[in-house]
C-alpha cells in the first residue's frame, strides 16, 4: 500500500510507504488523521500550508455492498475548522485497486491562475503520476469539459475535479466525481473543499486503474460471509430493499415525510411546512417520469456495487434528460427553502450547480437568505436561476453568494442565518427535530446532518423511536452515539444509508464489522467500531480547538431561540449544557 504525495509547487510526486498507525484506517478516519498530523490548525485554508487529502474507504475496491465512497479532507474555508466530505463514485474503488491508501495534495503553483491535470495510473509495479496543463478546461461548464477529458485520457478513466466555483475560491464550491454514465454529478459538496483544490492549481485528478492488482484481503472467506450478512440486511429492509422506499422514490421520499412532521425548513427556516411539498416530493418525481416516459422508472446506483440504488434521473416533458439526480437535500434547498414548487425549475438549478461546481445545500441556503433579505421574492424560480448564472460568471453578486450562508447574511445585514460554524443547515428543522439540532451544533463539521443522522429514530423510527419535539438531555446521548457510529461508517467507505438496515437488523451490523475484521486481520467488536468513531471525533475536535473554535461555536443560531416555528410553534429551548455534554462525555 502507498500514499501518493502530490506537490503542486513544482508538479512533482512521490510514493511513501503507509505508516503503521495508518494501515487500519481509511476514508474519514484517514483523511482527518492526516490533516491533524500535517496541517497547522491556524493556517489559511486557501494558503500554501493547507493540504487536501483523498482516501478510499477501508473496504472500498472490494465486493462489499454499497462501499464505493471516497472521503476528501482539509481545513475548510467555510467553517475554519476540519472538514471531511464524501461521495459515492467509481473513482474511489479505482484508486483502492491501485493499492493507494491516500492521495495528499500540498503546495501551490507560484503563478496564480495556473491549473493542472494530475493523472494517476499503474506503471507496471506501482502507481505513478503525470501532469498536463489544464488551461483548455478552465472557466468552462463541467458538462462540456468531461467528454473532452474522456477523449483525451481514455474512456475507462475516472475523474475528480472542480468547476469554475473552485477556481473562484467560493466557500460553497465542491469537488466533483464522475457518475456511472460519466456525468459530473457526484459531489463531495460541503465545506468549500473545491476552493482548496483550486487554490492548489489542481483542476482534475484523472485515475486510470488499467493493470492495477486489486485490493488485498487478509481473510477472503470471512470477508465474503460478512458482506453476505450486510447484503441480506439491505435486501430485507423496507427503505433499502429493491423497489423499496429509496429505490422507488429516491432520497426525496423524505420531502412529504418531513413536511408532515413539521420539520421541512421553508422560506429560509420560517416554517416547518411547505404548501408546495407534494409538487416536488419523490413521489412527484416518480409520477412525472412515469407520465413523460410512459413507464415506471426505478432508480440507479451512484457507484459500483451499490445495492440500495437511490439515485434518480429526472426527465423533461419531451422525454429528454434534465439532470441526475434530484436528491432530497438539493430538492429542498432549491425548492421549499426558497419557496419554489416548480420541479422542472429545481432540476434545472441542480444541473447548473453541477455545471459550475457548487454545493446544492449551501447554495440553496445562500439564495434563500438573499430572498429573505428582499433581494428576490420567495418563489421566484427565474430569479434564482439567474443568481446561479451570476455565480457561474463570477460577478460581484455571484461572489457574494459563493461566500456561503453566513457571509450572505452579513452582506445583507440579516440576522437570520441558518448556519453553524459558518456552514448552512441542511433539510431538517432543528427546532422541530431536536436531536438533529444537537448534531448540527456539535459536529466538528459545521451544520451537517450526515455527521449524526438522528432522523433515523426521530422521524423514520429506525433503530428505536425518539420524540423529535422532546427537549431533553437524552438528545445529547442520542447525537453522540450517532456521531460516533457515523465516523466509523464514513471510514469504511460504506454509504450512510446502510444505517437504516444495520440499526434494525443486528446481523447487518455484525456483517459490517466482520468485513473490516477480515479485511485487516482484526478482532473488533461492534463496541470497538463505535469507539474507533469516537477517537476520530476527538481528533477532529482537537483540530478545531487548535483553530480557535470553542464550545461557544457549538450552538444553533440565536434567532431559533426566540422565533417560534410553525406549525408546532417551537423554539430551540435546549440549554447550553445539553450541547456541551456531547463531547464532554467522550
Amino acid at each position: 500500500m502507498w500514499i501518493v504525495r502530490i506537490n503542486m509547487t513544482d508538479q512533482s510526486y512521490k510514493l511513501e510507504e503507509v505508516p503503521e498507525r495508518y494501515k487500519n484506517l481509511g476514508g474519514r478516519g484517514l483523511t482527518s488523521t492526516i490533516i491533524c498530523d500535517e496541517v497547522d490548525p491556524t493556517c489559511h485554508p486557501l494558503g500554501p500550508n493547507n493540504k487536501l487529502v483523498f482516501a478510499p474507504g477501508m473496504v472500498s475496491g472490494t465486493a462489499a455492498p454499497t462501499s464505493a465512497r471516497v472521503s476528501v479532507g482539509a481545513k475548510s474555508p467555510l467553517t475554519g475548522g476540519i472538514k471531511e466530505s464524501n461521495a459515492g463514485a467509481a473513482w474511489s474503488p479505482a484508486v483502492a485497486r491501485m493499492r493507494v491508501k491516500a492521495i495528499i495534495v500540498e503546495g501551490m503553483p507560484k503563478d496564480k491562475g495556473e491549473y493542472w491535470v494530475a493523472k494517476l495510473f499503474w506503471d507496471g509495479e506501482k502507481p505513478a503520476v503525470e501532469f498536463t496543463h489544464a488551461c483548455d478546461y478552465v472557466g468552462r461548464d463541467l458538462y462540456e469539459v468531461f467528454p473532452e477529458l474522456y477523449e483525451k485520457f481514455g474512456k475507462r478513466v475516472h475523474i475528480a475535479g472542480i468547476g469554475v466555483a473552485g477556481e473562484y475560491g467560493y466557500a460553497n464550491s465542491g469537488i466533483v466525481f464522475d457518475d456511472m454514465k460519466q456525468r459530473p454529478t457526484r459531489y463531495s459538496g460541503r465545506g468549500g473543499l473545491g476552493a482548496v483544490m483550486g487554490s492548489k492549481g489542481l483542476k482534475f485528478i484523472v485515475v486510470d486503474p488499467e493493470g492495477a492488482p486489486g485490493v488485498e484481503i487478509a481473510n477472503p472467506e470471512a470477508f465474503k460471509e460478512g458482506a453476505r450478512k450486510l447484503r441480506e440486511a439491505l435486501g430485507e429492509h423496507a427503505l433499502t430493499k429493491p423497489k423499496g422506499g429509496l429505490n422507488t422514490y429516491g432520497t426525496a421520499v423524505l420531502i412529504n415525510i418531513l413536511n408532515e412532521a413539521g420539520g421541512l425548513p421553508t422560506r429560509n427556516f420560517r416554517s416547518g411546512r411547505f404548501e408546495g411539498a407534494p409538487k416536488i416530493a419523490g413521489e412527484a418525481i416518480f409520477e412525472n417520469n412515469k407520465q413523460r416516459l410512459g413507464k415506471e422508472l426505478y432508480n440507479h446506483a451512484c457507484s459500483p456495487g451499490c445495492v440500495i440504488q437511490c439515485s434518480n434521473t429526472y426527465y423533461a416533458e419531451d422525454g429528454s434528460e434534465i439532470v441526475s439526480c434530484v436528491e432530497y437535500e438539493s430538492d429542498w434547498a432549491l425548492g421549499a427553502n426558497c419557496g419554489i414548487d416548480d420541479l422542472d425549475g429545481i432540476a434545472k438549478m441542480v444541473y447548473l450547480c453541477n455545471a459550475y461546481g457548487v454545493d446544492t445545500i449551501e447554495t440553496g441556503d445562500c439564495i434563500a437568505v438573499a430572498m429573505d433579505s428582499g433581494y428576490l421574492p420567495f418563489g421566484d424560480v427565474k430569479g434564482a436561476i439567474e443568481l446561479l448564472h451570476e455565480m457561474g460568471k463570477g460577478t460581484p453578486m455571484g461572489r457574494i453568494l459563493g461566500g456561503g450562508t453566513a457571509f450572505v447574511a452579513k452582506a445583507f445585514g440579516n440576522p437570520r442565518s441558518p448556519s453553524v460554524k459558518g456552514q448552512g443547515m441542511p433539510a431538517y428543522e432543528p427546532r422541530a427535530v431536536k436531536g438533529i439540532g444537537v448534531t448540527y451544533a456539535t459536529t466538528p463539521m459545521g451544520a451537517d446532518h450526515t455527521s449524526g443522522y438522528t432522523i433515523a429514530p426521530e422521524i423514520a423510527g429506525v433503530g428505536g423511536k425518539s420524540d423529535p419535539l422532546a427537549s431533553e438531555p437524552a438528545k445529547a446521548d442520542l447525537s453522540r452515539a450517532f456521531q460516533m457510529t457515523t465516523a466509523f461508517l464514513d471510514s469504511t467507505g460504506h454509504c450512510l444509508f446502510i444505517a437504516f438496515a444495520i440499526l434494525d437488523i443486528a446481523s447487518g451490523f455484525e456483517g459490517l464489522v466482520e468485513e473490516v475484521n477480515a479485511m485487516y486481520g482484526l478482532n473488533m467488536t461492534i463496541d470497538d467500531a463505535v469507539a474507533l468513531g469516537g477517537e476520530i471525533l476527538k481528533r477532529e475536535r482537537a483540530f478545531n480547538l487548535g483553530a480557535g473554535l470553542t464550545n461557544r461555536d457549538d450552538r444553533l443560531p440565536e434567532f431559533m431561540k426566540y422565533e417560534a416555528l410553525p406549525p408546532h410553534n417551537v423554539v430551540n429551548d435546549l440549554p447550553d449544557e445539553v450541547f456541551d455534554a456531547v463531547h464532554g462525555k467522550m
